[in-house]
């Protein structure tokens, strides 16, 4: 259900970089991506004027900021449409072990294909955490997870939850109501201040029992304890929003968005990992819809890749209001978009 009057936020860095992006989530399956929740924004431009962007005000930067990155201008404020969540929501975190990774794959594939709105689910493939809720002897094994939240009833959380101890057993599982501001900490941990880290990503339509081949065959190559592997669902609100409705750099038919990200304590530890990103990435290409990816998921902004990412319609008309915006490209230390007068051939 959604909260009848909007929000306005102060924009910190990481909200901004996760909102002009596009914005995936623990929600997105119910209520889509974080600029499909945007109502209006604050910016100021590169000729220093401040201008606020909504579907009633300067329209087309509006469009543009909604997933065409930091390219437009330093924005200070958001104003989104508020949703209400909790303060309670149901997770459930099963693992199982490496040499499981096909059936774990082919039963995660069936069960996210039926899955309701109200309930999302995330597959990784990781080194199980030092949590109080992982058995002692347990601890830090690699392995693949799946990660189940549930934001409608806790009865059809826990049905879920049934059928997947039912179809594949697993090693351990926690299941719990969660605090939903708790949920959003989940990961902040293995992501802590000062790791180094590399990551490269891709669309795939379907797991594909070619795709899971790779992806079985990859993941054990992983030397950083701390490098993960994330499957996130796209469909259901995400795919209720049209191609070109925002300048989001992804199709919005049902997909997953893959993140292979490398993490390590030290430079010499992410070294070995940032080759097995780059290896793991190239052998999904056969399987990946195009070399384009979600640009939050970019660590390297090769320019074929940012074009592939938008396609080439949306990047030109990205490029032209960049063109009005920022002509000299100011703002280039991101997935850049280049201004439509400085533009090489396509």
């Amino acid at each position: 259900m959604g909260w009848r009057h909007p929000r306005v936020w102060s924009a910190t860095p990481v909200l901004v970089g996760l909102t002009l992006g596009g914005g995936m989530g623990w929600l997105t399956r119910k209520f889509g991506l974080a600029v499909d929740n945007l109502v209006s924004a604050e910016l100021i431009v590169a000729d220093g004027r401040i201008l606020r962007a909504a579907a009633d005000d300067n329209p087309e930067l509006f469009w543009a900021i909604r997933g065409g990155g930091g390219n437009f201008g330093v924005v200070t404020s958001f104003e989104f449409q508020l949703r209400k969540i909790g303060p309670l929501i149901d997770f459930a975190l099963f693992f199982w072990e490496l040499d499981q990774g096909t059936e774990v794959l082919r039963m995660a594939r069936d069960v996210i294909a039926t899955l309701p709105r109200d309930i999302n689910a995330v597959i990784a493939g990781l080194n199980a955490p030092p949590a109080p809720f992982v058995p002692e002897q347990h601890r830090f094994r690699p392995g693949y997870a799946l990660l189940v939240t549930g934001f409608g009833s806790a009865e059809e959380h826990a049905a879920v939850a049934a059928r997947i101890r039912q179809a594949l057993p697993p090693l351990f599982d926690f299941v719990t109501p969660m605090p939903y501001v708790e949920l959003q900490q989940l990961l902040d941990d293995a992501n802590a201040w000062g790791r180094f880290s590399y990551e490269k990503g891709c669309y795939v339509e379907e797991l594909s029992d070619e795709a899971i081949g790779v992806i079985t065959d990859q993941l054990p190559r992983k030397a950083s304890p701390l490098s993960d592997l994330l499957f996130y669902r796209l469909d259901s609100a995400y795919s209720e929003i049209g191609d070109d409705d925002t300048a989001f750099s992804g199709a919005r038919s049902p997909r997953y968005a893959i993140f292979i990200i490398g993490l390590a304590p030290t430079r010499e530890l992410l070294a070995a990992d940032r080759a097995w990103v780059r290896s793991f990435w190239d052998a999904l290409r056969p399987y990946a819809i195009g070399i384009g990816s979600y640009v939050n998921g970019m660590a390297e902004f090769e320019e074929d890749r940012v074009r592939a990412a938008y396609g080439a319609a949306k990047y030109q008309q990205l490029a032209r209001i960049k063109a009005k915006y920022d002509p000299d490209n100011v703002f280039h230390r991101n997935a850049n978009i280049t201004p439509a007068q400085l533009l090489g051939p396509p």
